[in-house]
């Protein structure tokens, strides 16, 4: 007879961040935008330019990134596009759309996705993407060219949701969970309010009402409005 309760999942232990110079912490943000992407064919082949970006930064952020480059440079094209699938779309907690851990797919969620859309243009820049603007890649590739304090804030509002996303990665021992793990450690640490509403979704996952998106259509990388 299976259990009809399971115990609650432990949160991962907080990570103290790294001390990064400007520089060093866009180039964090750049790979793991860049490594959070599908692996496509080109994706394998930047893998190596990658490695090279790695040099100078400190152990603790170039380690796991590092670790992430050895399993994908040894790993099949193939298995890993699948990994990618099994991984990030077909589980609620490895959400890459970081509006999709506080609305999940509920009618809020457009109202946050214009929020994406209205800060980038606040900070000079346009979104020109056929993703959506809350893809946890673009946000970082986002502050890793802009500079802008912007970047900051998307990323600091949002922090439950990366949070929630390393500790499914790491709950499940996926590679990507390296990837992840360096960006934690270049952002600032979370305080103890953060902590208990990145428990709450680890154990309940995003709100589950389901609504069409469909309105948003496919949006318009990133480049600097015209009109600033």
């Amino acid at each position: 007879m299976s259990t009809r309760v399971t115990p609650r999942r432990a949160m991962p232990d907080p990570l103290a961040p790294v001390a990064l110079r400007p520089d060093e912490r866009a180039r964090v943000h750049m790979i793991a935008s860049l490594l959070l992407d599908y692996p496509d064919e080109a994706w394998f082949a930047r893998l190596p330019l990658l490695r090279d970006q790695l040099a100078g930064l400190p152990s603790r952020v170039r380690e796991p990134l590092e670790g992430f480059l050895d399993a994908a440079e040894s790993g099949g094209r193939s298995a890993w596009e699948r990994a990618y699938v099994t991984t990030f779309d077909l589980k609620r907690k490895c959400s890459l759309y970081l509006s999709y851990f506080a609305t999940g797919d509920t009618r809020r969620r457009g109202t946050a996705l214009v929020t994406f859309l209205d800060a980038y243009r606040a900070a000079g820049w346009e979104f020109d993407a056929a993703e959506l603007p809350d893809y946890l890649p673009a946000v970082l590739e986002f502050s890793a060219v802009s500079g802008s304090p912007v970047a900051d804030a998307l990323l600091a509002s949002h922090r439950e949701g990366v949070e929630v996303l390393r500790a499914a990665l790491e709950g499940m021992s996926s590679p990507w969970a390296g990837v992840v793990r360096a960006v934690t450690l270049s952002l600032p640490a979370i305080d103890s309010r953060t902590r208990d509403r990145v428990f709450d979704l680890v154990n309940e996952g995003p709100p589950s009402e389901t609504v069409g998106l469909s309105w948003i259509g496919t949006l318009p990388p990133f480049r600097p409005r015209e009109d600033v």
